[in-house]
């Protein structure tokens, strides 16, 4: 254990020693596993952090979720017309009610419709602000919380009083700050309404439908005697119990919702399931690519540095042939250079790394001043880089550490 330290420390000193002595050419030899492990790192660190980040959107807007729609949030497919969704009835309250009668697998479940309007306190107006009507498990299947004031209670929702709970975003804007809103009116559309509490600022998400810090919440029966539902295209939101898979509680609905409408074996649904959770499986694909064309780019550099790297090991080996076989002819064995030759070589791979990883680390603080998500640097990515560096040095050294190993000693001390 001693004697591989020392073979350690002192295969560091001479790895130094050699960037020290010929700075420019070990720099730029180094380039090219510097700026592999920058794609490489770089590109695993964005997708990472991205994808960390539509996962915790999409969790947001409801995790196990289920939204019945007549319309197919993926589009449907071009061979699907537009018209088919256009003349599908829409989904009503009666529906819900009856999904949540007849299903054993749904565990929350909600009435959501929306409309948009212009919101005002004394002299301040807002305009384009979207009021949702929805029901008691709303709240639920979106994990939402109050930042001041409190949500909606069941009673307000079952008697269907103006009351609301407004976005962080309108309150800041109206009131000066949302413990300044809670107990006052807001205005919509000329209906006034009061504040029960603010939600907490939701921020920027790609998946963010409902824009909760520009909006308010009110119950639907009140939103109901205002607008008609039918006329602002509705949505069921329905959660699965825990523990029931997405597959299992989409399947049961299918069932359910032909019953309530009625439709023959031989008809098609007039209406879309859509799976919330199968959004991120989708990327997973995209995410894939992505990481293939880091791979690809660092890969070609890698290559690069690996010939760097051999060149250096080779001008190395030239240099201190003379002492290794004045080593040899002490009593080191062949594979105690061999050993040293390869870690040498592993540690200039590595000071490339540590620099590749370093302009990662200026280009991820540059991005979190830019990008609507942080940039995580995980410690698996960064033991990966140096995975990557020893692997890399011992294979760009293995050619030049075998010719130094097998030289013979009374030749490599005559060498000058």
């Amino acid at each position: 254990m001693i004697k591989l330290l020392s073979i350690l420390w002192n295969s560091f000193k001479l790895a130094l020693g050699e960037l020290k002595a010929n700075t420019l050419r070990t720099v730029l030899s180094l380039l090219g596993v510097s700026f592999g492990i920058f794609c490489i790192i770089g590109v695993l660190a964005t997708v990472d952090s991205l994808k960390r980040k539509v996962q915790g959107d999409i969790k947001e807007v409801g995790s196990n979720c289920i939204y019945l729609d007549k319309w197919n949030y993926d589009g449907g497919g071009d061979a699907y017309p537009w018209w088919k969704y256009i003349n599908r009835p829409t989904p009503k309250i009666s529906e819900m009610r009856f999904i949540k009668e007849k299903s054993y697998l749904t565990g929350n479940i909600a009435f959501l419709c929306g409309e948009s309007g212009n919101v005002s306190y004394q002299d301040n107006i807002l305009s384009n602000i979207r009021i949702f009507g929805t029901t008691e498990d709303f709240s639920r299947i979106q994990s939402l919380e109050t930042q001041a004031g409190r949500y909606l209670s069941d009673g307000e929702f079952t008697r269907g009083t103006p009351s609301a709970v407004i976005g962080n975003q309108v309150a800041t804007e109206l009131y000066g700050g949302p413990e300044y809103a809670v107990g006052k009116e807001i205005t919509f559309n000329g209906h006034k309404l009061e504040i029960t509490g603010v939600i907490k600022k939701q921020g920027q998400s790609f998946a963010n439908i409902f824009d909760f810090d520009n909006a308010l919440i009110t119950p639907y029966n009140y939103f109901a005697s205002l607008f008609k539902p039918d006329k602002t295209d509705p949505a069921i939101l329905i959660q699965g119990k825990p523990g029931v898979a997405t597959k299992a509680l989409q399947d049961e609905l299918k069932g359910v919702v032909r019953q309530i409408r009625r439709l023959s074996p031989t008809k098609e649904d007039n209406f879309t399931l859509n799976d919330i959770s199968a959004f991120a499986d989708k990327l997973d694909s995209f995410f894939s690519q992505v990481n293939m064309g880091g791979w690809a780019i660092a890969g070609l550099s890698l290559i690069v540095g690996a010939f760097g790297v051999a060149n250096i090991m080779f001008v190395t080996v030239r240099e201190r042939t003379s002492q290794i076989g004045l080593k040899k002819a002490i009593g080191a064995k062949s594979s105690t250079i061999l050993t040293e030759f390869l870690i040498e070589s592993a540690f200039l791979c590595i000071i490339g790394g540590l620099i590749g990883l370093f302009f990662v680390w200026i280009l991820a603080t540059i991005l979190n001043g830019v990008l609507p998500f942080p940039i995580y640097i995980e410690p698996s990515i960064v033991l990966l880089a140096l995975t990557i560096c020893v692997i890399l040095g011992i294979l760009s050294g293995i050619i030049p550490a075998s010719i130094a190993a097998k030289m013979d000693p009374v030749v490599a001390i005559r060498t000058k």
